[in-house]
């Protein structure tokens, strides 16, 4: 399985990411325009897609742990059985953060999220 590790996409398309690669660990993607991209199935760690835009892009099965996604656009995603999660850093800042991500008509059936900064609100999830 083909990783991309600590590599910068920020501000880049969907064709400027290698289709083969499925993990990636402390990646950039801040800004990257990545609509209508396929990433299903892929394995993310500490990586930032802050004020991305990932309208319309496909993460079917992926997992997210300790990821940023600070203002990043995900309406219209395909987010199906798509994992939140954390990464223990003995700190918060190993915990994915959805704040201001927009999810409008994006596709959520089987999401799951723990330890996740930003929820339920960034899911239009009311609050416990």
């Amino acid at each position: 399985m083909i990783r991309a590790e600590r590599l910068s996409f920020a501000g880049l398309g969907a064709g400027d990411v290698d289709p083969e690669v499925r993990w990636f660990d402390r990646c950039d993607f801040a800004g990257a325009d990545l609509r209508h991209a396929t990433f299903d199935g892929c394995h993310f760690r500490l990586c930032s897609f802050v004020k991305a835009n990932l309208v319309a892009a496909s993460f079917r099965g992926a997992t997210f742990a300790g990821c940023h996604f600070t203002d990043a656009n995900l309406s219209f995603a395909d987010l199906t059985a798509t994992t939140f999660t954390y990464v223990n850093t003995g700190t918060d800042q190993g915990r994915t953060v959805l704040e201001g991500v927009r999810v409008e008509g994006a596709k959520l059936s089987g999401v799951t999220t723990e330890r996740v900064v930003g929820l339920p609100l960034a899911f239009g999830m009311p609050r416990p």
